[in-house]
């Protein structure tokens, strides 16, 4: 169960959000404006914060600098109709940790707020290994063994699967992966990470009783141990 507070001032859209993380189980609580969302944002703790950009009496960018220079590190998901680069690089500059475009699916928007919710908190010590099952990675020697084999990964298989591991059981989209792990916005419908996937698959699976790397249909990709 996550606390998340999102502040949005469409009345529509903020019951429509809370309504679906209710029903998941998580508590959510609403602000309709910059102010009010600040105010709940500094006297509150949540998991995450979702924040619309435009917002009256102040904007969304202003509500999240004002949090980081109060040293409040919550992690936000900033979601806006203004979806160009331009403005998700001013979104992630004022602080934002995700960018997610209006309109949304409420399925992608879920799997990011809980990417989110599972990232390190501030001070805390940051893993340098991560497991499934029997497969192994680590950051520091950059290596990977699944039981007592060894598997070489290129660069940007291993930067995948890291970031496939730091996710387990997480269903993880492709715009996710396009983000994060190529770090820059293209045709979510390319095939490159079709071919990545299929590649690392091939060497992480191939050759062992149990998968690992699952393909869900219509949702993305996820990485756990289904023998378990």
């Amino acid at each position: 169960m996550l606390r998340i507070l999102i502040i949005e001032d469409d009345a529509e859209a903020s019951a429509y959000l809370a309504k679906g993380l209710k029903e998941l189980g998580h508590l959510a609580d609403q602000a309709a404006d910059g102010e009010a969302g600040l105010e709940l944002a500094m006297s509150s703790t949540y998991d995450v914060l979702i924040v619309d950009r435009m917002l009256p009496k102040r904007d969304g960018l202003s509500v999240i600098e004002t949090l980081r220079k109060a040293g409040n590190h919550t992690p936000v998901l900033i979601l806006s109709a203004l979806g160009q680069v331009d403005d998700r690089v001013k979104g992630l500059k004022a602080g934002g940790d995700d960018y997610l475009p209006k309109p949304y699916a409420f399925t992608e928007l879920l799997a990011r707020i809980e990417a989110l919710s599972r990232r390190p908190k501030a001070g805390a010590e940051v893993e340098t290994t991560y497991q499934v099952g029997d497969l192994v990675l680590d950051r520091l020697s950059h290596t990977c063994r699944r039981g007592e084999e060894d598997i070489p990964l290129q660069p940007r298989e291993f930067r995948l699967l890291e970031y496939l591991m730091q996710h387990a059981g997480q269903v993880v989209t492709r715009t996710m992966l396009l983000e994060n792990v190529w770090e820059y916005h293209f045709d979510p419908q390319t095939n490159v990470i079709d071919v990545h996937i299929s590649r690392l698959r091939g060497k992480i699976d191939k050759g062992f009783d149990v998968p690992l790397l699952h393909t869900i249909r219509g949702a993305g990709y996820t990485i756990r141990d289904a023998s378990s």
